[in-house]
C-alpha cells in the first residue's frame, strides 16, 4: 500500500538553513533568535537523485524552480499559481499556531515565507507516495494533504536542533573565529547518528588570502546541513533509521582546510530578540 509505506523514493531528508539575513527585515521578515531555519523535508531515490512537481494538480508555487518537472527544456512546464496562497490554506483548520511557529522558523530569504511553503509542498511533498491526496480519505478535508506535509517537515526539524547541538559542542556564530568541517560534522554526527551534509557557500579556500596555494577548492561560508533517513512506513509515523550522507553522494560542499570554515553571525537587525 502506497499510503501505508514510502515507495516513490526510499530515502529522504530533513533540510536546514543557516541565513544572515531575508532581504525583508522591513516587512517585519526577520530570522530566529538561536536557531537554525527549516528547509524542507526532501524525497529522494537511494542515488540521491529526486523527482519534483510531481502533481500539477497541487502546483501552489508562486515561482517554480525550475520551471519544468525535469529542469530541463523537454519537461513538462510547471505553471506559476496565482490563486490563493498556501498560508489561507491552513485557515479552516484553525492552525494559527502552526502557521504562527512558520513565520518565525520556516523563513524564506528575498521573498516571503509564504512562497518557500508553496515551494516546498509543490516540489517536494508531490514526489511522496504517502502525502499523495487520496491516502487521506474521501471525506478528508481539502489541503489536509498541506497541512500533514507542514506538520511533519516541522517534527524533524524539532528532533534535529542543530544550533542547539553545535553551540553545547563550543560551535557559535562568529565574524571572527572560522571552524573546521571536520569538528562541525563530527558533533552533529554524534548527535543525530549519521554524517549529514554540510552544505557552503561564498568564496572558494583556494581563493582566499587564507588558502592561497592551497589544492582544496570547497567553499568556506556555513549555510546548510541536510540529515538522511531511511522510512519505515510512512515518514509521518516518524520511525527512521538516519543514513550517512556520504554513502548516497557527497557530504559537503565545504572546505577541508583547518579554520575554512565561516559560521557567520546574524546581519545586525536580521534576528528577533532571543
Amino acid at each position: 500500500d502506497t499510503c501505508c509505506s514510502e515507495t516513490f523514493g526510499g530515502l529522504f531528508l530533513s533540510t536546514q538553513f543557516w541565513n544572515t539575513y531575508t532581504g525583508l527585515e522591513s516587512e517585519g521578515q526577520v530570522l530566529p533568535a538561536n536557531s537554525w531555519t527549516l528547509h524542507g523535508l526532501w524525497p529522494d531515490f537511494c542515488n540521491g537523485s529526486y523527482t519534483q512537481y510531481c502533481d500539477l494538480n497541487r502546483q501552489y508555487d508562486p515561482a517554480p524552480s525550475p520551471n519544468t518537472t525535469t529542469g530541463t527544456a523537454n519537461g513538462t512546464r510547471v505553471p506559476p499559481y496565482t490563486g490563493p496562497s498556501i498560508d489561507t490554506f491552513l485557515h479552516p483548520f484553525g492552525k494559527f499556531d502552526l502557521l504562527a511557529w512558520m513565520s518565525k522558523y520556516w523563513i524564506n530569504q528575498g521573498a516571503p515565507s509564504k512562497n518557500l511553503w508553496a515551494h516546498e509542498f509543490s516540489k517536494h511533498a508531490t514526489c511522496y507516495s504517502t502525502f499523495d491526496t487520496p491516502c487521506f480519505g474521501p471525506d478528508a478535508q481539502p489541503h489536509s494533504d498541506v497541512v500533514n506535509f507542514f506538520e511533519t517537515a516541522i517534527t524533524y526539524f524539532l528532533r534535529h536542533p542543530t544550533y542547539d547541538w553545535l553551540s553545547a559542542a563550543g560551535i557559535t556564530p562568529s565574524n571572527k573565529t572560522a571552524y573546521t568541517l571536520d569538528e562541525i560534522q563530527w558533533t552533529l554526527t554524534q548527535a543525530s547518528g549519521a554524517v549529514p551534509y554540510l552544505g557552503c557557500t561564498g568564496p572558494r579556500f583556494n581563493e582566499t588570502a587564507a588558502g592561497k596555494g592551497s589544492q582544496d577548492n570547497g567553499r568556506t561560508v556555513l549555510d546548510e546541513v541536510w540529515y538522511y533517513f531511511h522510512a519505515h512506513g510512512r515518514p509521518q509515523d516518524l520511525k527512521y533509521k538516519p543514513v550517512d550522507a556520504d554513502s548516497v553522494g557527497s557530504d559537503t560542499s565545504c572546505a577541508h582546510s583547518k579554520g575554512a570554515v565561516w559560521y557567520y553571525k546574524r546581519t545586525k537587525g536580521s534576528e528577533a530578540a532571543a
